[in-house]
């Protein structure tokens, strides 16, 4: 009897230092969240008068109009019908704006955790007409890796930033909590099917080579870094969340082009069939060193730029040349061409561009692919380029210090016809 009790009294009391090891309490100095609510979140879009680019992103084009995204905050509304004099018309607010996309008259972009359209069939008075809640994943703004993270309430709403001081919290042992860290690092190019065609008019349009939204039928698609969140716009005004799918991880970028799906990992380019847009099917990879890679598709080839960097995982950057098969399942390397620091690229028929971070815009023949570095047509070096469009003859390239506009018409004679600075911090 005095052994079961001996027994019962030692197990309690491990029980007891057991429940004692799950939580402690520390001070420490950490970034603490600032919040901004939900409520204040789902009323913050609206249009207000142009203002200057800051840190400008993405670039998105339709029927005359390009759409800059000014990170995290909203997307200037720029008339571009007269090319050498492009104007800025005003701003559409969006908090934590990063993405869009445009079918028919209705824009859509993220707006932190959520996803709103927005009609801007009267360009002057863009309104909110839907959103869907909660579908994209709860990410953080960087914070200084000097400091921990002192606990994030996502009740509170979404965390714009932070501040440094001291916090007293309840800590557990086993506590591991994992958020994706909001990085500015991307922007679209969805190929012939998201491409904006001739004429006034158009279903869709066309943005830059980095993008996580992309285009196809009925259906829109946001990426993550591993899952594709698919919604249903056949109602543009109303897009319905239809579910989400694992396509892999680290993923970065994402390019639509005949009936097939191109994501840019961090390893390598993944190919998914949209033979079922509800739900793509896996095809095939084609595995490289770790980097940064965004794709552009024409004509049966894919071109893949790799960036190194402490951000991306090795110290190569190139240009791969994949010859792609009819069923793109046995795809062939076919050249790799040193480059300095690439970002975007796009393609224009046997036209390439590549935005080589600080060595500026370079333009290259493509139509030997075997022999691409010894045809560069022109450079445009003194500039530090993200991303482009090539778009019947023009080119609309987004820099770190602001938007460029070339004529390419003579290919000999690329010239830039207009530009919209960044406005520098005084």
């Amino acid at each position: 009897m005095k052994t079961l009790k001996t027994i019962f009294s030692i197990t309690l009391l491990l029980i007891g230092l057991s429940s004692c090891m799950d939580e402690y309490t520390e001070e420490f100095t950490a970034n603490k969240p600032i919040y901004l609510s939900y409520e204040k979140l789902r009323s913050a879009v609206k249009f207000s008068e142009a203002r200057d680019l800051v840190n400008p992103g993405k670039i998105y084009f339709k029927d005359g109009y390009l759409f800059i995204n000014e990170a995290f905050e909203g997307v200037h509304v720029i008339d571009n019908s007269t090319p050498e004099d492009p104007t800025n018309i005003g701003f559409i607010e969006i908090p934590g704006n990063v993405d869009m996309a445009i079918k028919e008259n209705i824009l859509y972009a993220d707006s932190y955790v959520d996803l709103v359209a927005i009609d801007i069939s009267n360009i002057n008075q863009p309104v909110e007409v839907g959103r869907v809640e909660r579908i994209l994943p709860y990410t953080l703004p960087t914070y200084d890796n000097n400091y921990r993270i002192a606990d994030v309430d996502e009740d509170k709403g979404v965390v714009i930033d932070w501040e440094i001081t001291t916090v007293r919290q309840e800590m557990e042992y086993h506590y591991y909590p994992y958020y994706f860290t909001a990085k500015y690092d991307y922007a679209m190019m969805d190929g012939a099917v998201n491409s904006a065609g001739g004429g006034s008019e158009t279903t869709f349009g066309i943005g830059g080579s980095m993008a996580r939204f992309g285009m196809y039928d009925s259906y829109l698609y946001v990426v993550d870094q591993s899952n594709l969140h698919i919604l249903d716009i056949t109602e543009t005004d109303t897009p319905k969340d239809i579910g989400k799918q694992n396509v892999g991880w680290d993923v970065e970028t994402m390019f639509i082009y005949d009936d097939h799906m191109f994501f840019g990992t961090r390893s390598g380019m993944r190919i998914f069939s949209l033979e079922v847009a509800t739900v793509p099917t896996y095809v095939s990879d084609f595995w490289h060193i770790t980097s940064c890679d965004p794709v552009v598709i024409s004509n049966g080839y894919a071109y893949i730029t790799l960036r190194g960097g402490n951000d991306c995982g090795s110290t190569v950057n190139r240009l791969d040349v994949l010859q792609l098969s009819s069923d793109y399942v046995d795809n062939t390397l076919v050249g790799s061409y040193p480059l300095h620091g690439p970002y975007g690229l796009g393609i224009d028929d046997e036209v390439l561009f590549v935005c080589d971070g600080d060595a500026g815009l370079k333009v290259y023949d493509v139509s030997d692919k075997t022999q691409i570095n010894n045809h560069m047509i022109s450079s445009f070096p003194g500039i530090n380029a993200y991303d482009v469009i090539p778009f019947e003859d023009y080119l609309f390239m987004i820099g770190d210090d602001g938007f460029y506009q070339y004529d390419y018409s003579d290919l000999q004679n690329i010239r830039q016809v207009s530009f919209i600075p960044v406005l520098l911090e005084q």
